[in-house]
């Protein structure tokens, strides 16, 4: 049984865990070397849609397309 006494190290340092998982996938694809680095680089980029709501139906849908910065 695992003791609740410790809280893991990423939280102890005041983040979350997804702004821990991002550092720890940066550190990760800068350390590839080429052409790895670059194929996982452009993985890197996010895509998703916005909807607003109003009156109870779903706006047409704003693409966005991001790129994390560094």
């Amino acid at each position: 049984m695992a003791s609740n006494a410790a809280a893991p190290f990423w939280r102890s340092a005041g983040m979350t865990y997804i702004t821990y998982s991002n550092l720890c996938a940066n550190l990760v694809r800068n350390c590839l070397k080429e052409p790895y680095k670059a194929e996982a680089l452009s993985r890197e980029k996010v895509h998703y849609s916005i909807s607003k709501w109003a009156d109870g139906k779903p706006q047409k849908p704003t693409i966005r397309s991001d790129t994390p910065e560094n």
